[in-house]
């Protein structure tokens, strides 16, 4: 019997960016460099060369992909501030010119009645910060709080909410562990001691923007994915539970529980994190709603060479097992362990190898994977799972990190030469699956 997917009549439906992957206008308006454009200077840290410099151009095109976010019948948009646009050196002076950005952004989204998500901090860290020694000096925890209030205290009455990281582990593991990400550093104690300064960042920015008494609800972005051992033997077992325990333990019990997990403490031995007097209760404290984004599983297998994953529902562009139960696994694994609060999913989606044709980019795996994915989602709720909304990565085609442009997320076509926007199959495919939800559950509000 097939699953019926139903969510919630308040439910929000929305799309989700970064600002460093579509905003281009690297260097426009008093924009200070950020750790990626850097990072992108030197071609070969970036599969295909390319850089951040143009992207999207979303600075200059915002209200045309406000309009197609509005035209896809969708309530939310989740989105990034880029703290170089907003302080070009990570402290002191604001740019007036980057904040009236935001500002323009914001009343667009409110025209159209597109609730506003808020990230403080994707990826993009000041690089004058990082010449001071970036998130591995803890000072540069104290600037993001300083950073956090400015913000709260400008639009945090005309966001819903404000998330501080997104995807700490990604900063620490992917851009101080093994210098895949900016700012290219590769050194596993390096890595763990960023991790907690980001943690640390994080309670600190709570706190300071609570004091402003904004209204947005507040929070954070965690990657997360389920570790399943490869086979039933002591080494698999013992491999997913220390994966579990230094991925996705290791964010949210500093938050949750106000530790870090014994199990990640012990193995990562004298490469664990210097923790200052106080520090815990900083980090464990309420947070309004927790983000979660969901790609993939963890895959454990410690034989030699590792056994591969079945990859039943195939492999996107990235490489990456498509395993939409994971999702389902992975919230009811959450719910099980945590006092949670409300729970957004703020990204999930594909990278497909899109091609044109005749104007039209039939993406249908992408929207296989989709609605796989929400079927699982949808079968969590049921279980009493509080999921509020859901945000589909990414809105565009967009600068894939070190992969540069040759990996497409978007549910909307960019050509990069001409800057057009074209809706994919998948795009027409999401507004119709919302607008089929929203019906399904006006119907049944009215039957009552």
């Amino acid at each position: 019997m097939t699953h019926t997917s139903h969510f919630p009549a308040d439910f929000q439906w929305g799309v989700a960016t970064s600002a460093f992957q579509i905003e281009g206008a690297a260097y426009e308006d008093g924009k200070g460099p950020s750790i990626w454009d850097r990072f992108c200077e030197n071609p070969n840290n970036i599969k295909d060369h390319s850089n951040g410099l143009i992207a999207c151009e979303h600075y200059h095109r915002y209200q045309e992909d406000v309009d197609i976010i509005a035209s896809l019948n969708l309530d939310t948009y989740r989105f990034s501030m880029a703290w170089p646009r907003v302080q070009p050196l990570g402290h002191g002076a604001w740019n007036e010119a980057g904040f009236d950005f935001y500002d323009r952004l914001l009343d667009a989204l409110a025209k159209k009645n597109i609730a506003a998500h808020l990230t403080l901090y994707h990826w993009d860290l000041p690089q004058a910060l990082q010449d001071a020694g970036g998130w591995l000096s803890r000072d540069t925890a104290y600037r993001f709080a300083d950073y956090a209030e400015e913000v709260a205290r400008r639009f945090g009455n005309r966001v819903a909410t404000i998330a501080t990281h997104n995807e700490p582990w990604c900063t620490a593991n992917l851009g101080h562990g093994n210098a895949q990400f900016a700012p290219g550093i590769a050194d596993e104690k390096s890595a763990i001691q960023v991790s907690h300064h980001l943690l640390l960042s994080h309670g600190l920015a709570m706190s300071a923007m609570r004091a402003v008494g904004a209204s947005a609800k507040l929070g954070i972005v965690l990657n997360q994915w389920t570790a399943d051992a490869a086979t039933d033997s002591e080494a698999d077992r013992a491999m997913a539970e220390l994966e579990y325990a230094r991925s996705v333990q290791w964010f949210m019990d500093p938050i949750f529980k106000g530790h870090y997990p014994e199990l990640a403490l012990r193995a990562h031995g004298e490469n664990a994190p210097v923790i200052h007097a106080g520090d815990m209760d900083v980090i464990h404290q309420t947070i309004d709603f927790l983000g979660v984004n969901y790609y993939f599983r963890a895959w454990c297998s410690a034989a030699n060479p590792p056994l591969p994953a079945p990859a039943l529902q195939g492999v996107t562009d990235m490489g990456w097992e498509i395993y939409p139960q994971g999702l389902t696994e992975l919230l009811m694994a959450l719910q099980a362990e945590y006092i949670l609060p409300p729970i957004y999913i703020t990204e999930n989606g594909m990278a497909s190898a899109d091609q044109l044709e005749d104007e039209k980019i039939p993406d249908t795996d992408r929207i296989n994977y989709i609605k796989m994915h929400l079927d699982a989602l949808s079968q969590a709720i049921e279980a009493g799972v509080n999921v509020r909304g859901y945000f589909l990565w990414s809105l565009l085609d967009n600068f894939e990190w070190n992969s540069g442009y040759a990996k497409r997320f978007g549910i909307v076509h960019v050509d990069y030469a001409t800057q057009t926007r074209r809706l994919k199959d998948s795009a027409v495919w999401y507004r119709d699956y919302v607008s089929r939800q929203r019906v399904a559950t006006m119907s049944e509000f009215i039957l009552r």
